[in-house]
C-alpha cells in the first residue's frame, strides 16, 4: 500500500481527493493536514510514503513547508498539487526538492498514476511548469553532447530516479565511481542536483 498524507487548507479539497484514493487498492490516505505545521506533525507521526502537498497555505508557505518535510524526512516523496499557475512557484518546488508538480485541475485518474509513479521513484512536472522551468536550463541540454558514453548511462539511471547504490548495481561499478560520474554529470550540465539532471535527460529524449 501507498500511504498518502494530503496538505490542502481547504476542506472540501481534501475530501475530494481522500475519496478519489479511498477507492483505489493499492493507495491508503494515512492523514490530512490544513497547514504547514499540521503537515509536519503528521509527517512525523505518520511516516506517510506521499505527501500531496498544495504550495498555498496558511501561515507557513508551501515551499517553506517542502524545505522542512525533506529536512526531516530526506526519503520523503513531495508531490506539489497547486492552483498556483506562477511558473516560478512551480520552479522553486523543484528545485526545493519535490519530486513532481502538478494542477489541480488535473484528471483524477491522471492523478492516482502520478501518485503511483513518483512513488516508484519516478519526476513528474504538468507540462506548463515543465516548460517553465526547462526554459531556464535550455542551455544545459546542449551539455549531453559533452557527456562520455558512461556518463550517459549514469544520466539515464538518474531519470529513473535510481539512487548511487541502484546505480552501482546496475552498471556493475563501485558507488564511489557511480559518485564520481554523477558529479561530472551536474557540472556539464550545469545544474545543481539530480532532479534537474533527470528532467534535463527526459527533455532531451523526447
Amino acid at each position: 500500500m501507498i500511504s498518502v498524507l494530503i496538505v490542502d487548507d481547504h476542506p472540501v479539497v481534501r475530501q475530494g481527493l481522500r475519496a478519489l484514493l479511498a477507492v483505489q487498492d493499492d493507495i491508503l490516505v494515512s492523514g490530512e493536514a490544513a497547514d504547514g505545521s499540521s503537515a509536519l506533525e503528521q509527517t512525523s507521526a505518520l511516516r506517510p510514503d506521499v505527501v500531496l502537498l498544495d504550495l498555498k497555505l496558511p501561515g507557513m508557505d508551501g515551499v517553506a513547508v517542502l524545505a522542512s518535510l525533506l529536512a526531516d524526512s530526506p526519503g520523503l516523496r513531495v508531490l506539489v498539487l497547486t492552483s498556483a499557475t506562477d511558473p516560478a512557484a512551480a520552479s522553486l518546488a523543484m528545485r526545493s526538492g519535490a519530486v513532481g508538480v502538478l494542477y489541480k485541475d488535473i484528471d483524477p485518474d491522471a492523478l492516482v498514476r502520478a501518485i503511483r509513479s513518483v512513488h516508484d521513484g519516478n519526476v513528474l512536472l504538468a507540462p506548463e511548469a515543465a516548460g517553465s522551468l526547462m526554459r531556464s536550463g535550455h542551455d544545459a541540454v546542449t551539455g549531453i553532447a559533452a557527456l562520455t558514453a558512461r556518463e550517459r548511462e549514469v544520466l539515464a539511471e538518474l531519470a529513473k530516479g535510481r539512487s548511487n547504490r541502484e546505480i552501482a548495481r546496475a552498471l556493475h561499478v563501485a558507488e564511489k565511481t557511480v559518485k564520481a560520474h554523477v558529479s561530472a554529470v551536474l557540472a556539464k550540465l550545469g545544474v545543481q542536483d539530480r532532479t534537474q539532471a533527470a528532467l534535463l535527460a527526459v527533455r532531451h529524449e523526447r
